[in-house]
């Protein structure tokens, strides 16, 4: 039995392992169902569907960058657990406002269609006009709910695992991520809107009952006072991150890959509509590959380093990422859906000529990029001492959130000036071979001796 078998079977790995694989599932079938409801149902227009495609990553990704420093400083001062439970109880209320923002949008496209015969009712255009305001504002709820959890969800496993652990509860903690997003971009993809709305509501509860279980994980070290100030608690918990080589190297990748991952994302929905004139379906699907592919490379990764936490594969990694992400571009730009006005469902698109090229292109790039990232985190959580390491994953929260929320940007800058989509895959290219040269500054200082404030007392 391996390792990674054995931690699935323990009560100090299972429940956090439950309740972060709960929150991904969420967090995706919320974003997912919500996206391809005002893509394919709201908009139409391809201007505007990758407008919102790109705020709504925005909106999800701004907290990420004002509170990560709080969140951090309150999970190193603070009972993790507790926090975990906190968060997961807030969640339950975040997807009341969801779901009320799925329901109302939902209702009024019906009564649209029905030509006003609605089966309880039109919500009236004071109402209706509330749900793209609701859809956005719990997204954003959300993502300062992300914001808080995110550091506990790796910065737990030291404090609950041995070192020799670590990298490998990283990689199912990844992995699980993944195959969450997975089952919740497929259900995002296939089930109705009404129902979605529904599933987001009960995930939340589940995901408080089996937060109830995560064990305590007390603050380590000297509790030093909070600063709730997000802008100078940023300045210096980045300032005081970077001080280390080898975390900083570590965070400057993990940013520009979630940067890369960012672009895609808010690009599949679109893409999949104007370029492959293909149905949501098919939009859910890119997206399950993805997921499919990264769940794949983390563990992959693990069994090749074999619980070392090295960046030696990082670089060519990325750089195969790269290959496949052209390799995709080029397919698509040649893709001739065939005569019809009618967008291919899975079983057409499936049977297309380019298709199975196509999946193997993502596929590929997915599982590339899974290798690539998950060493990355690792070095993250052994590099520093056990009572820094949510402060760690914090600042590279603030980094990260920043270099996509300027992707997004700039992909809603690209779509301004008139770029069609297929042509922003190239701007993720050009990314990997960045990406590549931080992955190997990484690994040549990988091996220096780390400074002796930030050393992990905790070795034995």
């Amino acid at each position: 039995m391996t390792t990674s078998t054995r931690l699935l079977h323990r009560r100090r790995f299972l429940p956090l392992f439950a309740t972060q694989l709960l929150n991904a599932f969420n967090d995706n079938l919320y974003k997912t169902a919500m996206v391809l409801f005002v893509v394919y149902s709201v908009y139409n227009d391809e201007a505007q569907e990758a407008r919102f495609s790109a705020i709504a990553s925005g909106v999800f990704i701004a907290p990420f960058f004002l509170l990560s420093a709080m969140a951090g400083q309150l999970a190193d001062m603070r009972d993790k657990a507790r926090i975990v439970r906190l968060v997961k109880l807030a969640e339950i209320f975040i997807m009341l406002v969801g779901a009320a923002g799925l329901l109302i949008a939902w209702q009024d496209i019906e009564c649209a269609n029905a030509a006003g015969r609605c089966l309880a009712g039109p919500p009236g255009p004071a109402l209706a006009g509330l749900a793209i305001p609701l859809l956005l504002a719990a997204l954003l709820a959300m993502g300062v709910h992300s914001t808080f959890f995110g550091p506990i969800k790796y910065a737990i496993l030291p404090q609950h695992l041995p070192r020799e652990e670590v990298l490998s509860g990283t990689g199912l903690v990844e992995a699980g991520t993944y195959v969450a997003i997975l089952f919740g971009t497929i259900l995002a993809g296939w089930i109705p809107v009404e129902v979605a709305a529904a599933g987001i509501v009960v995930t939340a509860l589940v995901g408080y009952a089996s937060a109830q279980f995560v064990p305590p994980a007390p603050p380590q070290g000297h509790v030093d006072p909070i600063d709730w100030n997000p802008f100078t608690s940023s300045a210096r918990l980045i300032r005081a991150t970077m001080g280390n080589a080898q975390v900083y190297y570590a965070i400057l990748a993990i940013s520009f890959f979630w940067t890369i991952g960012a672009v895609l994302f808010i690009q599949f929905p679109p893409l999949a509509k104007n370029t492959l004139m293909a149905s949501k379906e098919v939009a859910s699907l890119f997206l399950v590959i993805f997921s499919i592919g990264v769940a794949i490379g983390s563990v992959a990764i693990n069994r090749l380093l074999k619980g070392e936490v090295s960046a030696r594969h990082a670089p060519a990694s990325v750089i195969v990422m790269g290959l496949f992400v052209i390799g995709f571009y080029l397919i698509a730009r040649v893709w001739n859906p065939g005569a019809g006005a009618e967008l291919l469902d899975v079983p057409s698109f499936i049977a297309h000529p380019g298709a199975p090229l196509l999946m193997l292109m993502l596929l590929g790039i997915a599982i590339a990029g899974g290798m690539f990232v998950v060493p990355l985190y690792a070095f993250l959580t052994t590099k520093v001492a056990p009572d820094q390491a949510a402060r760690t994953i914090a600042a590279n929260n603030i980094v990260n959130s920043g270099a996509m929320v300027l992707g997004s940007l700039l992909a809603v800058g690209l779509t301004a000036a008139g770029v069609p989509i297929a042509e922003h895959l190239l701007l993720t290219a050009a990314m990997c071979l960045f990406s590549a040269w931080l992955a190997k500054r990484l690994h040549a200082v990988e091996d220096q001796p780390v400074p002796a404030d930030l050393l992990d007392e905790h070795d034995d």
